[in-house]
């Protein structure tokens, strides 16, 4: 009897091979523009709570203090199994686990991808390659952040929406409940869900049991994980989703209107400008013949942004909170732009024509911003590296242990120079968040809480920082050369 092995498809390791390749470009031109590192400071949040529970025991970023200040568990307790594998930094196992995170997106992209045109049933993975390219993703997995974890999750749920049936739907909606622990963001995936079980072509018996047991699969890692955060800080969400909504609330004085179009335009620096249009034929298409799966893509995709728009409208890191939905934007713009130009078809004239030069130019444009991408993320790791981090280094080697640092901006502090601190932002001290931008009830409270040092950009507090003795400023030369400033370490005297 013959025995049958289903092998792998030759798509799924150029996926791996392409993801290892981009990230390990954007790590190698770091190296090259100053030194490896992350290219946000919140990349050593998590690595500092990792660090605390694979070497205390503790979940916590001032050892012996619990608080809620990661955002992303899930992603945390993964990187403190790699402290406890590197007992170091663990940069490579760091950027290895993006790679993957970055692998995953790529595969799950081609999943749906082929699901949804049969023509695309060849060795050569192209949602996968447009993935593993695409500059925003790459520079996320490289990042040291939960930014593609999150977007695993998201294609996940519609991988598993894809297929109708009572499994499928249970798997989607375990994913949402696990995905919270990764990002509370991944809760507007309900919506999705919810959408498309309702909306798809059975009965409606079928239907309201399907959705009853998806939603009961949800709401157990759900439950457990606000149960986690009321633990630790007796809030159901972490510090940083009310410190972040505190510390922007101001932005939210520029009109709607503007702050959703800056937010929805992110996507299109890149590769995204050229998928617009299949973005919008692939609307169109959804619309009249009432496919509800690709509806629900489309509908997430802008609802994510409005809420970010009306919740937190920043854009600043490359649109860093929006980046986890970009993969939904770039496979239903690649969709619908195979769809509208008729790849499948063969011929000449004008369509011919048409073809050849989006693709073209598709493929110029995807692999300049790979490269552009790559040059921006050595300059925004440089810019942690030699501000954040040598800042850091410096407190840890000219102040005493028992010194109280305020700072904005805690994670290579609280990595690099095992101090006490005041978490300006909010993140690990919420007392700070009702305070945050009341430069005068600051003083107060640092004078109360006896503060020796304050960290910060000065730009950051003018009035805060005024009059106070600088006992520490970088020399850094990138953060200056991006039209940022230099940050300063004063000794904290009123």
């Amino acid at each position: 009897m013959q025995n049958y092995k289903r092998q792998i498809p030759v798509w799924v390791w150029i996926n791996l091979g392409m993801a290892l390749v981009s990230v390990s470009l954007y790590v190698f031109l770091a190296s090259q523009t100053q030194s490896i590192g992350f290219p946000l400071d919140d990349a050593w949040i998590h690595q500092t709570y990792a660090r605390n529970l694979a070497d205390l025991g503790e979940w916590s970023f001032i050892p012996g203090l619990t608080s809620a200040g990661s955002t992303a568990p899930l992603w945390t307790f993964a990187l403190s199994l790699l402290h406890l594998v590197g007992r170091s930094t663990p940069y490579f196992l760091t950027y290895l686990m993006g790679a993957l995170t970055l692998w995953g997106v790529a595969c799950l992209a081609e999943l749906i991808a082929r699901k949804s045109i049969p023509m695309l049933n060849t060795r050569v993975p192209i949602a996968g390659i447009l993935m593993t390219l695409e500059w925003h993703l790459v520079w996320a997995g490289a990042s040291g952040m939960e930014t593609l974890l999150m977007a695993v999750v998201v294609l996940a749920v519609f991988y598993f929406l894809l297929t109708n049936s009572t499994v499928a739907a249970i798997l989607a909606g375990l994913v949402i409940g696990i995905g919270v622990w990764v990002r509370p963001d991944a809760l507007t995936l309900l919506g999705p869900l919810v959408f498309v079980l309702v909306l798809r072509k059975s009965i409606w018996k079928e239907r309201s049991r399907t959705l009853g047991i998806s939603l009961a699969a949800l709401a157990i890692p759900l439950a457990a994980y606000l149960a986690f955060n009321f633990g630790l800080s007796g809030q159901i969400w972490p510090n940083t989703f009310y410190a972040k909504q505190a510390e922007y609330a101001a932005l939210q004085e520029i009109s709607l209107l503007s702050r959703y179009g800056q937010i929805l335009l992110l996507p299109m620096v890149g590769i995204g400008i050229l998928l617009l249009p299949g973005f919008i034929f692939k609307g169109i298409q959804a619309i009249l013949t009432r496919d509800a799966y690709w509806m629900s893509a489309i509908l997430w995709w802008l609802g994510y942004s409005l809420v970010y728009a009306l919740q937190l409208p920043v854009t600043y890191q490359h649109g860093r909170y929006l980046i986890p939905a970009m993969p939904v934007y770039l496979l239903v713009g690649l969709i619908g732009s195979l769809e509208g130009l008729k790849f499948e078809q063969t011929g000449k004239g004008l369509p011919w024509a048409l073809k050849r030069v989006w693709l073209g130019a598709s493929v110029i444009v995807l692999a300049a911003f790979w490269v552009i991408g790559g040059q921006s993320y050595a300059k925004d790791v440089a810019i942690i590296n030699t501000e954040m981090v040598d800042a850091a280094l410096w407190l840890n080697q000219n102040t005493a242990a028992n010194d109280l640092i305020a700072v904005h901006d805690i994670g290579a502090v609280g990595y690099f120079s095992q101090r006490q601190i005041i978490d300006l932002a909010g993140l690990v001290t919420p007392e700070i968040i009702p305070i945050i931008r009341d430069e005068a009830r600051l003083t107060a409270y640092l004078d109360q809480q006896g503060a020796t040092y304050l960290m910060t950009f000065p730009e950051w507090y003018p009035t805060l920082t005024s009059g106070l003795e600088p006992v520490f400023t970088s020399d850094g030369t990138f953060s200056p050369g991006a039209g940022g400033e230099n940050i300063v370490i004063y000794r904290w005297e009123h």
